[in-house]
C-alpha cells in the first residue's frame, strides 16, 4: 500500500540546463498550481556549451540561466557538477545522485528517458532511477559530509520525452501518455528563453536558430495527440520496487 500525499514534492533532474525546460516546465507549473514544492536539477553545469567561452565562464553563465528558469517557477533549483559528455554510470556517480535524493525527498521524479539521443541523458536515467532505490538503504553511504538520512520511502519516477520522441533508429517512442500543458505553455517559454547561451551554441555548432520555435512545435505535436493546444509526454516506471499508482495525475486531478 502506497501512502497518500496530498501535496508531494516534486523533483525534475535531467542532464544539462534547458533539458527540463523542453521537456517538463510545463507540468511543473501545473504542479506548483496546486502547490507542490518543485525542485529543479541538471547533473551538469553545460560547461561544454560554448565555442568561445571557457569551461568555467559557461557554466557561471548557464548555471545563472538555470536559476533565473526556476526562480520564474518559484522552484529551488541545484548543479550536482558533473562534467558534459562526462557523465558515467558507477559507484561514485550514484553516491552523489543518491545524496541529492535524500536531501530534496521527493514524492515525484521526472527525469531523463532511458533512450535519448545522447549519452549523458540515458546515463542520468540510470543514475536516477538506481538512487531512488538506494537512497531508501540506510547503510548505503554516500560518503558525503554531513550526509543526509535514508527516505522512508521509493518515490514515484516519470520519463519525459526523448528528443523529438524517438529512439536510436529514427522510430518514434510512444508515450505512456500526454498532459495538457495549454495554461503553462507562456512560463514554460519564457522559462526556454532563460537559456539564450544554450541558443547561441546550437546556432552554432549545430545551426539550430529556432531555440523557442522548435519547442513550440513539439509542445503543439503532442498536445495534438490529445487534443490539446500544448503537451507533454511521459512514461512512469512500474517495474520492481516502484509504486505503480499514478500520483503525478492524481494530483493533476
Amino acid at each position: 500500500m502506497h501512502r497518500s500525499v496530498p501535496t508531494p514534492r516534486v523533483l525534475a533532474i535531467h542532464a544539462h540546463p534547458d533539458d527540463i525546460e523542453f521537456q517538463c516546465a510545463g507540468t511543473l507549473a501545473l504542479l506548483k498550481q496546486r502547490g507542490c514544492h518543485i525542485t529543479t536539477a541538471t547533473m551538469t553545469p553545460g560547461d561544454c556549451g560554448s565555442a568561445e567561452l571557457g569551461p568555467d565562464e559557461i557554466s557561471a553563465v548557464r548555471r545563472a540561466e538555470a536559476h533565473a528558469a526556476a526562480d520564474l517557477l518559484g522552484a529551488d533549483y541545484l548543479c550536482l557538477e558533473f562534467r558534459d559528455l562526462s557523465i558515467t554510470h558507477d559507484n561514485d556517480a550514484r553516491r552523489r545522485v543518491t545524496e541529492v535524493i535524500r536531501r530534496t525527498r521527493p514524492d515525484i521524479v521526472l527525469t531523463a528517458p532511458p533512450i535519448d539521443y545522447m549519452s549523458d541523458h540515458e546515463v542520468t536515467s540510470r543514475l536516477v532511477r538506481d538512487a531512488l532505490f538506494n537512497a531508501s538503504v540506510p547503510n548505503y553511504k554516500t560518503q558525503q559530509w554531513e550526509p543526509a538520512p535514508a527516505t522512508n520511502h521509493i518515490p514515484h519516477l516519470y520519463f519525459v520525452d526523448a528528443l523529438e520522441g524517438l529512439d536510436w533508429f529514427g522510430r518514434p517512442i510512444e508515450p505512456e501518455f500526454v498532459l495538457d500543458i495549454s495554461a503553462t505553455f507562456d512560463l514554460k517559454l519564457k522559462m526556454l528563453a532563460c537559456h539564450s547561451s544554450q541558443r547561441e551554441w546550437l546556432r552554432k555548432q549545430h545551426g539550430v536558430d529556432e531555440y523557442l520555435e522548435s519547442c513550440r512545435r513539439w509542445s503543439a505535436a503532442r498536445g495534438a495527440s490529445i487534443g490539446a493546444t500544448f503537451g507533454e509526454a511521459f512514461t512512469q516506471s512500474k517495474g520492481h520496487p516502484f509504486p505503480n499508482n499514478d500520483l503525478l495525475r492524481e494530483v493533476l486531478g
